[in-house]
């Protein structure tokens, strides 16, 4: 495990900026997470196994998918820096995983215990509130989410897939922003190729 002060971290400054939370309660907290080294392609959870973590990303990518029956991959999110990805039913219900989440650039990832969040609330009524206040922000974008894949056509899902991610085409090979907007990697290929045109 890397030797790291956790007050230069992303990890620090995401919670203490965002959430209020303060040095004296970090020091409370600091049984509940643990930054980790991640190689790529090295699995953080795996479909059937009961998720005990979220996963705050320091520095590096993640990506959470499921398989299909024919063992084609569907991406869920993307997480570069200071994005949090985790299976929250699995987590808090202890039941099995239907994802996977697996590093993709070298990592440093921050495990984050579920008691974290819970004496964190307990400690900091700030910090209670922007948990709730992530709870919908993270409600609302997946309903966008399940609407672009339902609704929108294929044009629009990726001009909000670059507006969410704008620097993910530098870092993720093109089958993979085909499979996160549910479209073949041709059609994103005629997509990429219209708007270029358009310019």
């Amino acid at each position: 495990m890397p030797i790291i002060d956790f007050k230069t971290s992303n990890f620090y400054r995401y919670y203490a900026e965002k959430a209020g939370l303060s040095d004296e309660q970090f020091e409370e907290l600091n049984p509940y997470f643990a930054f980790k080294q991640v190689e790529p392609n090295s699995y953080l959870l795996r479909a059937g196994e009961v998720g005990h973590y979220a996963f705050f990303v320091e520095s590096g990518l993640l990506l959470s998918y499921s398989l299909d029956e024919k063992g084609g991959e569907h991406i869920l999110q993307f997480a570069p820096e200071n994005w949090i990805v985790s299976d929250r039913a699995s987590q808090y219900f202890n039941k099995p995983s239907d994802y996977y989440i697996k590093a993709i650039e070298p990592s440093l990832v921050v495990y984050i215990q579920p008691e974290f969040m819970e004496k964190a609330s307990a400690l900091s009524t700030e910090f209670a509130c922007f948990v709730e206040h992530s709870l919908q922000r993270n409600i609302y974008a997946q309903q966008q989410r399940i609407n672009s894949l339902l609704a929108m056509p294929a044009k629009q899902r990726y001009l909000a897939f670059m507006e969410m991610y704008p620097n993910m085409l530098l870092r993720v090979p093109q089958w993979m922003i085909a499979s996160y907007l549910g479209i073949t990697p041709e059609s994103l290929s005629r997509v990429r190729r219209e708007l270029l045109e358009r310019k």
